[in-house]
């Protein structure tokens, strides 16, 4: 595993301990990390790493995957969803033509870690709705989200995630090849949903999804909202 290169220590902001603890974040960012993984990727000595990692564990910057590596916390996860960036301003229209076409409850996930974390949801007026309030996170096992994310996720992420996911790679193929995925009671029984991603430069950096009782989406969600769900994560990728 190479040494992480961004932000760069020695080119910082002259504060040495602030500019350790951003580098850790960022490094843990880009993927879970055990204390060696860290020391590698930063260059930080062991000792150094461990304790500016669990003085951001402290402040839940980060917090511990179920394997003991450090991913990032729910106090960046939190202030992430309530800032205002250009991802979740520029899917607030497009999420709200999506509820109204489709009449089903909308998200949009962000990737944190080993998680995914709701960053803007929308729910339509009247009828039996999937509340999920921004903030919320959820495992990478379970749900269409999920498997759009690791479809796309680096393989050290897959081989931290698929040993306990509800899916395969075969799975995540098919999310490639369709350009969405879906899950009927895969997560929560009852519920259904249906994913597609949104690119930034060639990027994926979050998942759009459809969500619902499963009576009115099974048997297969793609084939009612597919090509609505699928029109609406290129136009947020192209506004990006």
């Amino acid at each position: 595993m190479g040494q992480y290169s961004s932000p760069d220590v020695s080119e910082g902001s002259g504060i040495k301990v602030l500019d350790r603890a951003v580098l850790i974040l960022s490094t843990v960012a880009e993927q879970p990390r055990s204390l060696a993984e860290l020391c590698e990727s930063t260059g930080l000595p062991r000792a150094t790493a461990h304790r500016l990692a669990t003085a951001l564990e402290v402040h839940s910057m980060l917090t511990r995957t179920g394997d003991g590596r450090w991913c990032i916390g729910r106090t960046l996860t939190t202030l992430g969803a309530n800032a205002s960036d250009k991802l979740i301003d520029a899917a607030r229209p497009v999420m709200s033509a999506l509820m109204e076409t489709t009449g089903e409850s909308v998200q949009l996930y962000r990737l944190t870690g080993t998680t995914r974390t709701c960053i803007a949801s929308l729910e339509p007026p009247s009828g039996l709705q999937n509340t999920v309030p921004v903030g919320s996170r959820m495992s990478l096992t379970a749900g269409s989200a999920a498997r759009v994310f690791m479809a796309y996720a680096s393989p050290q992420l897959r081989g931290v995630i698929l040993p306990d996911a509800a899916f395969s790679t075969d799975d995540l193929e098919r999310v490639r090849r369709l350009g969405y995925a879906e899950s009927v009671s895969e997560r929560e029984a009852g519920l259904a949903s249906l994913s597609a991603p949104v690119f930034e430069d060639a990027a994926m950096v979050a998942a759009l999804s459809i969500s619902g009782p499963a009576e009115r989406l099974r048997p297969h969600p793609g084939q009612k909202w597919g090509v609505e769900l699928g029109r609406a994560a290129r136009e947020l990728s192209a506004m990006l």
